[in-house]
């Protein structure tokens, strides 16, 4: 089944790069050159096939060669140079990028610059400033097609586990550890973490990815190092994280897909590759729409139960043609605090997912789950 992320659910539009077109391309209709300078392209371009479908975005070219594109009917969009953000993006976001700028005593990373921005506009933009954080993400969607490689048939190359749970958790807290051992041993399974980008669980999640392979004695001592700030509002949080990139500079790869919507954060360190939105609808609903292997439930609060009932929305009604797993990791939560995996139990009676539904708290059995459950394909 098509979906936002699968090849036929794409426009006709094709971002391409200098490669392609010093290749031999010279049809641009129906196509959008971004972010490329072309002033030093030597390039016939009257033999270059152009109309009203043609967009550059973000391009820089000799006045000249604009002038005559234009008058063919090619169309040019640039975004001003003093946002914070680049609207068009070529890749995902990385931490070091996020925390440019970032000091313990005064934190003018690049993360809070955006943010600073944005939270005067998030719930009313401007029709220019509605349209640039449209185009950037729109480009970490681009950017998330690259990095998950979905075939056609709807199922990433890479074996995609989400992870969901409170932003607020404790370092020092068994759900942060049990989290970080369930990602951790999936990892080595091969399977490709993804969090929502934040500290607590998400934290987590990323940080038990990174560590694949490490011994239990290094884990004792990250849980160590990382007791020292143990909440995101300590002073010392992000130090804590630095230490152990330090000791262990080459983790495992792993995926956030955060928001500026709710506030700044602190800057996940131990991600990847990082896909920030503006938009949080977008944001969330990407995160389960990619997650086809599985999705581990922590504990958390009003966040995850809605995240939780995204997912099941999802596997009920076979949105995106397959049923994943949902995995809750916290058996006192899930049953006797709140009662939402009885009540996700009698919603699925009768329905595919209803095997797809697990509850534990012991990461060997949730690894084991998902090893018995791939993603189903629905008729």
């Amino acid at each position: 089944m098509p979906t936002k992320f699968t090849p036929l659910s794409c426009p006709i539009l094709r971002t391409i790069d200098d490669e392609w077109l010093l290749s031999g391309q010279r049809d641009l209709t129906n196509t959008t050159l971004v972010d490329i300078d072309l002033r030093e392209v030597t390039l016939n371009w009257e033999a270059l096939k152009v109309d009203e479908s043609t967009l550059f975005i973000g391009c820089i070219l000799p006045l000249a060669t604009e002038m005559a594109l234009r008058q063919r009917g090619a169309n040019f969009l640039s975004a001003p140079t003093t946002l914070p953000y680049r609207p068009l993006r070529r890749n995902l976001y990385v931490w070091r990028e996020l925390m440019a700028g970032y000091d313990p005593e005064n934190d003018e990373s690049l993360d809070l610059r955006i943010y600073q921005h944005f939270e005067y506009s998030k719930y009313c933009p401007n029709i220019n400033e509605a349209l640039w954080q449209r185009l950037h993400d729109f480009s970490i969607d681009e950017g998330l097609r690259r990095l998950i490689d979905f075939r056609p048939n709807g199922l990433p190359r890479r074996k995609t586990v989400g992870f969901m749970g409170g932003h607020g958790t404790s370092r020092t807290s068994p759900d942060y550890a049990r989290s970080l051992r369930t990602a951790k041993l999936l990892t080595e399974a091969g399977y490709f973490i993804i969090s929502g980008g934040g500290p607590g669980i998400m934290e987590a999640a990323n940080l038990g990815a990174y560590l694949a392979g490490c011994s239990e004695s290094d884990l004792e001592w990250v849980l160590e190092s990382l007791a020292t700030a143990p909440k995101y509002t300590d002073p010392g949080f992000q130090t804590a994280a630095y230490r152990i990139l330090d000791r262990f500079p080459d983790g495992a790869e792993s995926l956030a897909i955060p928001t500026w919507f709710y506030g700044h954060e602190p800057s996940n360190l131990f991600a990847t590759y990082i896909a920030k939105y503006f938009s949080n609808s977008i944001r969330e609903d990407t995160l389960l729409a990619i997650a086809l292997y599985g999705i581990v439930y922590a504990p958390g609060s009003a966040g995850t139960t809605q995240e939780i009932f995204m997912d099941a929305t999802q596997n009920h009604y076979g949105t995106f043609g397959y049923v994943s797993p949902m995995v809750f990791l916290g058996t006192a939560r899930y049953t006797e605090e709140t009662q939402l995996f009885p009540l996700l139990q009698q919603l699925a009676a009768g329905k595919a997912y209803a095997d797809y539904l697990f509850l534990t708290d012991d990461p060997r059995e949730v690894l084991t789950f998902i090893d018995e459950h791939g993603p189903l394909l629905l008729s």
